[in-house]
């Protein structure tokens, strides 16, 4: 008999009733393992800490809604496949086009949750046969997977939103209220972080290093460093400018552990 694969489910709503009631309904499915978030930050923090195989999401919630959990969480190596459900029908097309994997509309019935389950168990399981994960957990997917994945950071290019694999990526800076996203020949705000360490979180494991307060760089982009004043030195960066950052005196050990020197 195969055994049965253990879907790791989170469940986001900000209304307790909305919240049970659909809890009651996964409880049927056995291969579900379900955990549970009130609001889009705990959501996200749940989805870092834990990488959930799939997520059902509320839409309208106090502060930040769904959509930004989904656009958040596209970033992660792995990310969880997303099923919204809310009590509205007009965000039936963005949902979509954002790649959610399904939209239900409150209340939801047995049936049609149903179908979404299985539609999620098929995409899982296609996951896994890609991956060649000989176990039947998704947790085996996830280190097969995710040291070699791109991670991707959102920027906003032209009035719209684009994708930039993290190795296109020479460095990050904050520039006022912003973080500008540097490759080799252009850059882009920052869509998604509002601050530094919000994007460390996001390529934590990745070769990016905070040189200083303001700046994260990537170190396989680091052509040169020399020392410089007061303890300090200075990176030259491979992009076109031969950008210039400065390496502070606190973290120059880190930065040579990084390097292995």
């Amino acid at each position: 008999m195969p055994e049965i694969m253990t879907i790791r489910t989170l469940l986001v709503d900000d209304e307790p009733p909305a919240r049970d009631e659909l809890a009651y309904l996964l409880a049927s499915f056995p291969d579900l393992e379900l955990a549970e978030a009130p609001n889009a930050t705990k959501a996200l923090r749940a989805i870092r800490d834990t990488s959930p195989d799939l997520v059902f999401l509320d839409i309208q919630m106090p502060g930040r809604d769904g959509f930004h959990v989904l656009r958040e969480s596209l970033c992660l190596p792995l990310p969880p496949l997303f099923v919204f459900v809310t009590a509205y029908n007009e965000y039936a097309v963005r949902a979509f086009e954002e790649n959610a994997v399904d939209y239900l509309l409150k209340p939801v019935s047995r049936e049609r949750l149903h179908i979404s389950v299985e539609r999620v168990r098929g995409l899982l399981r296609q996951r896994r046969e890609a991956a060649g994960a000989p176990q039947p957990g998704l947790e085996a997917l996830a280190r097969s997977t995710a040291p070699g994945a791109l991670v991707r950071l959102m920027v906003e290019a032209g009035g719209r939103i684009q994708l930039l694999d993290a190795a296109e990526v020479t460095h990050c800076e904050k520039l006022e209220k912003r973080i500008m996203v540097h490759t080799a020949d252009r850059s882009f705000p920052c869509h998604g972080p509002g601050t530094l360490d919000e994007l460390e979180d996001r390529l934590r494991g990745l070769s990016f290093f905070r040189v200083n307060r303001g700046t994260v760089v990537n170190l396989e982009r680091v052509r040169e460093f020399s020392p410089w004043t007061a303890g300090k030195y200075c990176l030259v960066l491979d992009d076109d400018a031969g950008t210039e950052v400065t390496l502070s005196r606190s973290r120059v050990k880190d930065f040579k552990q990084r390097l292995g020197i």
